[in-house]
């Protein structure tokens, strides 16, 4: 280097410098799969596939917790278990099909996920607004007497 030139970085380091933080920034980047992107879970995986539902046999709520036209999402669990009508009682997987976040209220017929803004319907987790696209996956419960059992 010329003692009297300014301090010039060669331009080659530079480069390599500010592609390598690009390809720092885009692996933080990810995507659902319907986008082109590549996901984490296969796109015939249901959510029950990728995380572990809550253990059978043990009891989840009376039926006195869970409003008609309600529900309940049991987030330690990743179930959600709703009333569509009085007496009747369905439990879904609480585990949103368009990116894996936990739902967290049910709302206005809906069970409501808050990463995207997913609704899936009540009565049989089907969707009712996007951006999911598959159903909550049902999971299976026993109601003996006033209490709740998952299946």
């Amino acid at each position: 280097m010329n003692p009297e030139a300014p301090d010039v970085t060669p331009r080659r380091t530079v480069l390599l410098a500010g592609a390598g933080s690009v390809a720092a920034l885009a692996t933080g980047c990810g995507s659902d799969g319907d986008e082109g992107g590549t996901a984490t879970a296969s796109p015939t995986a249901s959510a029950t596939d990728t995380a572990p539902s809550a253990p059978a046999g043990d009891a989840l709520a009376r039926t006195s917790d869970i409003p008609v036209g309600g529900g309940t999402v049991f987030k330690e669990r990743k179930v959600v278990v709703t009333q569509p009508a009085a007496g009747e009682f369905k439990a879904f997987s609480a585990i949103c099909t368009h990116q894996s976040c936990l739902v967290n209220k049910v709302e206005g017929g809906t069970i409501d996920c808050p990463c995207h803004g997913s609704k899936f319907r009540i009565a049989d987790g089907s969707v009712a607004r996007g951006p999911a696209t598959r159903p909550l996956p049902a999971e299976r419960i026993t109601v003996s007497g006033d209490e709740i059992t998952l299946a």
